[in-house]
């Protein structure tokens, strides 16, 4: 087969983009928000492409993402910084579907990836973008999952990382950050009173900010996930995907893999209908979503338990909820208490072990087929984000004592 990450093959980058008014940046060169503060996305010479590769020569190539290195923007094999990323499997949920209503409902789980996230997608690319680039030092704000995969990434590439987190982020998390050398720092706030600091950082230290969605490559690295989608199924888009938000880098990446693999024929033009998930208590994308609005005011006093979600702001928004009404989706809150007992629900009865992200999926997913926004009929995606070892686990041990008769009928 060949090799993904070793091979020269043609990259059909042309230029970069404004996301608010297409403006166009030169390619090749290092970037963060385009001069109006908006997100920058990669665009490529999709006809090219299209000439350059059929869908057949995907199997004669390993299984993993850098399968689809036309549609990244990594030019020299030498630059890319890989960790093993897999296909991540699409895993069947019989009795939680049945007990939702559901016809089918499927998890894409992530967890199977290197770091145990989806984050691993995105840091893939953009540190092999900055290693590509001459940066040196890379540093973001991260709830713990992005911070781990940018620590694991810049370590195979020589880098160094600087990470900053909420005080209150996981601790698994947060010693994986250190695990790989990462200069990590607890700071009390949320995610979005972070930010500012990783900026000061980048003025005084010369450091690049990795933000989400304030550079373009982790979009390019999470859009592989709809790529994968597309042809785990047979280049068939399901009906509906949904997807636990926070700054919604995914929600632009899949989107936009299915743009351009229609741009090039290999899909038609059906979409699913793309679901944001959020806390009740930080919703600020359901909240737009539901008055209308272009953009979407920052969540005051955000207090979600689901660190994933809990971003009162995100620089995407209006891009995020341009999908949602486009896809003819929606954004749909869900209550934190729920998602502990889901995950164990899930896990007893399905054996998969959910995030809590993951499992506010599936309340999400029962709220909605119960409010009938979701067809019970309609062939359902789920994204289990991260492993559920990332979040603290309850541990009541029943104890037996092998030196005293044990009554086995009790057992």
């Amino acid at each position: 087969m060949l090799s993904n990450t070793r091979a020269d093959i043609p990259t059909f980058v042309s230029h970069l983009e404004c996301s608010l008014t297409g403006q166009r940046y030169s390619a090749d060169c290092v970037h963060n928000l385009s001069d109006q503060g908006k997100p920058l996305l990669v665009r490529y010479d999709l006809k090219a492409l299209g000439r350059a590769l059929n869908k057949s020569d995907l199997l004669t190539r390993e299984p993993g993402m850098w399968r689809y290195r036309e549609f990244l923007p990594i030019r020299r094999a030498q630059d890319i910084v890989s960790l093993g990323e897999v296909i991540t499997p699409l895993i069947d949920l019989p009795r939680t579907q049945a007990r939702i209503g559901a016809k089918e409902l499927v998890v894409k789980d992530e967890s199977r990836l290197p770091t145990g996230s989806f984050k691993a997608r995105g840091m893939a690319v953009a540190v092999s973008m900055a290693k590509a680039l001459g940066i040196q030092r890379i540093a973001l704000p991260s709830a713990g999952n992005a911070g781990v995969a940018l620590a694991a990434y810049c370590a195979r590439a020589g880098i160094k990382s600087f990470v900053f987190y909420p005080e209150d982020a996981p601790a698994a998390t947060v010693s994986e950050i250190a695990l790989f050398g990462a200069h990590g720092y607890a700071v009390n706030g949320v995610i979005t009173d972070l930010g500012p600091i990783v900026q000061r950082g980048s003025d005084t230290l010369g450091w690049f900010n990795a933000s989400t969605l304030k550079e373009p490559y982790r979009v390019e690295g999470k859009k592989t996930m709809g790529l994968e989608l597309a042809e785990q199924l047979n280049w068939e888009l399901p009906d509906v995907i949904v997807y636990p938000t926070g700054g919604g880098t995914g929600i632009i990446g899949m989107w936009k893999a299915f743009a351009e693999l229609e741009a090039i024929g290999w899909i038609g033009s059906k979409r699913p209908r793309m679901v944001v998930v959020q806390s009740q208590n930080c919703a600020p994308l359901v909240r737009a979503f539901d008055e209308g609005t272009v953009f979407a005011e920052p969540w005051r006093d955000p207090s979600s338990s689901i660190q994933g979600v809990r971003v009162p702001a995100t620089v995407g928004d209006f891009i995020i909820l341009r999908i949602l009404r486009e896809s003819g989706g929606f954004a749909i809150a869900i209550d934190d208490q729920e998602a502990e007992p889901v995950r164990r629900e899930v896990a007893a009865s399905d054996g998969i072990h959910l995030s809590l992200e993951g499992a506010a999926t599936i309340i999400a997913c029962r709220q909605a087929i119960a409010e009938g926004r979701v067809k019970k009929t309609e062939r359902i995606v789920a994204f289990n984000c991260a492993g559920g070892f990332k979040y603290p686990l309850e541990y009541v041990p029943r104890r037996l004592n092998r030196h005293s008769a044990i009554d086995f009928a009790s057992l």
